[in-house]
């Protein structure tokens, strides 16, 4: 099977194509009706460095390599040290010689970025300080699933890792996306620069009640991201008049569909009757963890299969 994206990194979601996009949102929909039984990854290993606590990333990505047929590594911040015991590119250089592949869930982009530059097996990002490319693409998959082509986005609360990419990923599908965002918070304006180089809108933060009045998607984070924890009080004042409740969905169509990363913080940025009502696609969101994810991994080794 050819696949563009044969041996390639991901660490961002700009590095992927449109088509690209749908060629794994399509390899996706296949896989998670138990379509397509490749095994791509049959005797290799990949291993997957975490500096920051996981749940749904290492189980996804677990889950998935062992489905096709990958013996997956944990390697986590204490052991490997990243950038202290070691370099990071000697630590890329090193792996490399041990494994088909990396998954790295870092603090920082520019050390994926490093490591990526020192190892000749894909790199792939499952989380940094500037982007989330596999949440998006999971994202993606559940979005088509559930409201289809063309959607109307309106992402609530921090311009954070989450919503960079979600920011490059509107602009290459060409999806309407709106941005309400206390001020203060916005994304760095090189992600709306490089955005808008991809073909995306002028983007600027939207009053809550126009961005939400023919909305598709209501799409929130926490407020206070891993190592933000000190500014916890000071967020949750800023925050406060963002929290996607059941006043706030009286704003949407009835139809609109809510979304959350996850971890949720309940009672900040989202409430139980929300997160737990009936236009809550949180949790299908999540499963699309290991779907979407499990797509791409078949698409960047299905090629190097013999």
């Amino acid at each position: 099977m050819y696949s563009a994206l044969a041996g390639r990194d991901l660490l961002s979601i700009a590095d992927l194509s449109r088509d690209d996009i749908v060629a794994v949102l399509d390899q996706a929909v296949e896989m998670k009706r138990g379509d397509g039984r490749q095994r791509p990854l049959e005797g290799k290993s990949v291993g997957m460095i975490f500096q920051r606590p996981s749940n749904r990333t290492r189980v996804s990505f677990e889950v998935a390599i062992h489905q096709l047929g990958g013996h997956a590594i944990p390697l986590f911040s204490d052991e490997i040290q990243l950038g202290h015991r070691e370099s990071v590119g000697d630590i890329a250089r090193i792996l490399d010689g041990y494994l088909d592949g990396i998954v790295a869930r870092l603090y920082n982009q520019a050390d994926l970025e490093g490591m990526a530059d020192h190892a000749g097996s894909p790199v792939i990002n499952a989380m940094t300080d500037a982007e989330h490319p596999c949440q998006i693409l999971a994202d993606l998959l559940t979005i088509r699933e559930h409201v289809g082509e063309g959607a109307r986005v309106t992402y609530i609360g921090d311009g954070n890792n989450v919503c960079n990419s979600w920011i490059l990923a509107a602009a290459i599908m060409g999806l309407d996306l709106r941005l309400v965002i206390p001020e203060g918070y916005e994304p760095k304006p090189g992600v709306v620069k490089r955005a808008h180089g991809l073909g995306g809108q002028a983007l600027g933060t939207t009053p809550i009640n126009v961005a939400l009045e023919d909305t598709d998607v209501i799409y929130t984070d926490v407020w206070t991201s891993m190592g933000q924890e000190h500014e916890h009080e000071r967020r949750r004042r800023d925050f406060g008049e963002y929290q996607v409740n059941g006043e706030l969905l009286k704003l949407a169509p009835s139809s609109a569909r809510v979304m959350h990363c996850l971890p949720a913080h309940r009672g900040e940025e989202i409430t139980d009757e929300v997160i737990d009502g009936p236009q809550s696609i949180v949790f299908e969101q999540a499963e699309n963890r290991l779907h979407a994810q499990k797509a791409l991994l078949a698409l960047i080794y299905a090629p190097l299969v013999g």
